[in-house]
């Protein structure tokens, strides 16, 4: 079984800064993909940014330029810096992985709150 768990959410004002930590553990070989989503209310889950294990990260249009990931194989973390932050960047954060342990798994965690109020 393999748990994903986000923390480093809550509430910034207009242009403030975020760090975000992903966390995956339990029983599995290796992470393939790690990836951030974000879902505002009444609006559909998006990408925001991921990293594939051997591959160039990808960000969300509207991430680039304020937000970067990291990702810390060895502790199997994938962080998310979000500066810059706006009203809009308000919603819910998943961190999403996939990989392989006695079998493939493709896990999200519980979500952590991001607000920005201006």
């Amino acid at each position: 079984q393999v748990q994903v768990v986000e923390s480093g959410g809550g509430l910034v004002q207009l242009g403030g800064s975020l760090r975000l930590s992903c966390v995956v553990s339990g029983n599995f070989f290796t992470i393939n993909t790690m990836e951030w989503y974000r879902q505002a209310p009444g609006k559909a889950r998006e990408l925001v940014a991921g990293s594939p294990r051997d591959g160039v990260s990808t960000y969300g249009a509207f991430a680039q330029g304020r937000f970067s990931i990291t990702r810390d194989t060895y502790n199997n973390t994938l962080y998310l810096q979000m500066n810059n932050l706006r009203p809009e960047d308000t919603g819910v954060y998943y961190c999403h992985a996939n990989g392989w342990g006695p079998r493939y798994f493709d896990d999200w965690g519980q979500g952590t709150q991001v607000t920005v109020s201006s």
